[in-house]
């Protein structure tokens, strides 16, 4: 006789807890394991790491679901493996061997296409990406072994950095760090360099380092998570702010601030900015985003005041403001 369930009482959690996520994990499984060690009510993500990927993946909670469309501009940071000489279907290790080439580029003539690569480029989304075309997952027509026509992605390449080369020997390689706008993919991106290079190849490894402000050193592993109790698990989370931080900060007292909170435009002088971040005098908290014109504050996304009291009542430190 199995026992029974035990069946999880959620509550409201409010905040970003930067995940570093496990290889072999869905970004979408990641969250509903951290969604469901933290009892949380609400969660989402900031758009999402492959399966065969690892590292930096920011959830949100609660009021920062809210703000987690504005993360999905942010630079990435990854690192690499490029494998060479062989290539497959979906351009990483679980694809089928399409070709194999002899490696015979120098240090040098890597150097020279890591170059080409660097700056703005143009990228052919690959067919096993979860991109959408007629409503539907461009892998799910690559499950069907339909390829469908895609359109050219302008994306741009900040840095591309030659970490370790290995033209010799049984498994030639570059592992690479890559800095890049939204919208790259890096499976693409080594594909591309393979080809350059003459030899074809394919992702063995990726890991993303960093996302906008966010930073592995800053992350914390399911496991740790789950090995920590209820506080520790809840002081993992950074406060919804976290995911503002290009925003220019304007502080309303409590008149101002309740009827900022209640949708309407608030008048003061403050210079012209398409990005800001609204709190409240005492206790200080976040009330939302808006933007400011000619003087007047205009409300874009806001909390409710009961994300607000939630907040305040499980933040020692907004309290100790008051």
């Amino acid at each position: 006789m199995n026992a029974p369930r035990t069946r999880v009482v959620r509550r409201p959690v409010h905040g970003v807890l930067l995940l570093d996520k496990p290889y072999g994990l869905s970004s979408n499984n990641a969250l509903q394991k951290a969604k469901w060690l933290l009892r949380a009510e609400k969660a989402g993500h900031t758009g999402t790491l492959d399966p065969l990927a690892t590292g930096v993946l920011p959830l949100c909670f609660g009021a920062a679901t809210k703000f987690s469309q504005l993360h999905l501009d942010a630079d990435k940071t990854y690192e690499t493996t490029v494998r060479l000489g062989v290539r497959t279907s979906t351009a990483d290790a679980e694809g089928e061997l399409l070709s194999v080439r002899p490696v015979a580029c120098s240090i040098g003539q890597v150097v020279q296409v890591l170059d080409q690569f660097t700056g703005a480029i143009r990228q052919v989304p690959p067919m096993h990406s979860a991109l959408k075309k007629d409503g539907k997952a461009l892998y799910e027509y690559a499950r069907e072994g339909e390829t469908v026509a895609r359109e050219p992605r302008d994306v741009v390449i900040h840095a591309l950095e030659l970490l370790e080369a290995q033209l010799t020997g049984e498994a030639p390689s570059l592992r690479l760090r890559v800095t890049c706008s939204k919208g790259t993919y890096i499976r693409t991106l080594g594909e591309d360099i393979a080809e350059a290079l003459g030899c074809g190849g394919h992702l063995t490894a990726l890991r993303r380092t960093a996302t906008g402000p966010f930073e592995l050193s800053q992350c914390v592993t399911l496991e740790a998570l789950e090995a920590m109790d209820e506080a520790a698990r809840l002081a993992c989370l950074k406060p919804v702010e976290a995911l503002l931080p290009d925003h220019q900060p304007v502080t309303l007292d409590a008149e101002n601030a309740g009827r900022f909170l209640s949708g309407m435009r608030r008048r003061g002088p403050w210079p012209d900015s398409a990005r800001v971040a609204v709190f409240g005098e005492r206790p200080r908290a976040l009330l939302g985003s808006a933007h400011v014109q000619a003087g007047e504050l205009i409300p874009q996304r806001l909390l409710s005041p009961l994300e607000v009291q939630q907040i305040l009542e499980r933040s020692p430190q907004a309290l100790q403001t008051a």
